[in-house]
């Protein structure tokens, strides 16, 4: 392991599939550059052809990039012993239905090259940890979906692993299952443990990451801490008694940005101090206010807009 703080270390990656038949290639990175601290529960989102998963498959030797480096705990990727410290849970895994939760730990384990012993000494503890202890002698056929993925993480930690990358650890999982999860992503972090993350499910990420990267078409957008992204510009929500016709088109003529239903405004400013103007034009014309509350963007929402933003860009 590196004495460096950087688990993970990104430069200029790229990736470009060939085309068939004389057809030009098809770019699913383009000069991907990013860091993860070491200790750090980090999310990758993008909608669907982002090329997350080809970054992924990078980063854990599946597939060779076109150009660029990238490391993990301080070991280029074309190093084996990047891997060694590395666990993954992949999406939509098979796990062998005929075996129970033990003998899959047993069966993998021994794939990664340790011994049964080692295996065995490990699994009582990680199936504790994943909440699974009571079902280890149970096929997995009797698994539900959470089960199922609260083994995969047991089975991704059985090399003790540094960095734990997982593809949509709690996709098809129920709520009750999706917070159990949560609460063993968090338990990893104060074990240490480095998060890489890649989910679709927006209010989880946003629920335990600490950073996230958005990536779109292959490009990364947006870097940063979930509340730096959330945080965008000013937004308030203004309740009125009544807003007339007349006092409607008052507001829009002057804010063309605010949305207006029934008797409430909402409007985002580049300035807070500029809801003071709102407020003045209201009182002006005898409206009378309920309330005047900020509006908190989610990480959803911010990420809309940004995806909106880089489509404009092009």
């Amino acid at each position: 392991m590196s004495d460096d703080s950087t688990a993970i270390k990104i430069s200029d990656l790229s990736k470009r599939y060939k085309g068939g038949f004389g057809k030009p290639g098809v770019p699913a990175l383009s000069g991907v550059n990013l860091q993860v601290k070491h200790g750090e529960i980090f999310g990758l989102l993008g909608p669907n052809g982002a090329g997350k998963t080809t970054l992924i498959k990078i980063l854990l030797g599946a597939l060779r990039p076109t150009s660029g480096t990238a490391s993990i705990n301080g070991y280029d990727i074309s190093n084996r012993c990047s891997r060694r410290e590395a666990g993954f849970l992949p999406e939509n895994h098979r796990f062998p239905p005929y075996l129970t939760g033990m003998q899959m730990l047993l069966t993998f384990g021994g794939m990664s090259g340790l011994s049964r012993s080692e295996i065995r000494s490990k699994a009582d503890a990680l199936l504790e940890m994943v909440r699974m202890s009571k079902w280890r002698n149970t096929k997995i056929k009797k698994y539900s979906k959470g089960m199922m993925q609260r083994l995969g993480m047991a089975q991704a930690m059985l090399n003790d692993p540094e960095t734990v990358f997982l593809d949509e650890p709690t996709d098809g999982v129920d709520p009750v299952g999706r917070h159990e999860i949560r609460t063993i992503l968090l338990d990893l972090k104060k074990l240490g443990k480095t998060i890489f993350l890649n989910s679709h499910l927006l209010a989880e990420v946003e629920a335990i990451c600490d950073r996230v990267a958005i990536l779109d078409k292959g490009k990364l957008i947006r870097t940063g801490p979930v509340a730096g992204l959330i945080g965008g510009k000013p937004a308030y929500r203004v309740e009125t008694v009544a807003l007339d016709s007349e006092i409607t088109s008052r507001v829009k003529e002057n804010y063309s940005q605010a949305t207006i239903e029934g008797n409430t405004i909402t409007i985002t400013f580049d300035e807070p101090c500029h809801i003071n103007d709102l407020i003045d034009l209201l009182r002006q014309n005898r409206v009378e206010l309920v309330s005047v509350a900020p509006v908190r963007m989610s990480l959803e929402e911010s990420f809309l807009e940004l995806i909106k933003g880089g489509e404009r860009h092009e």
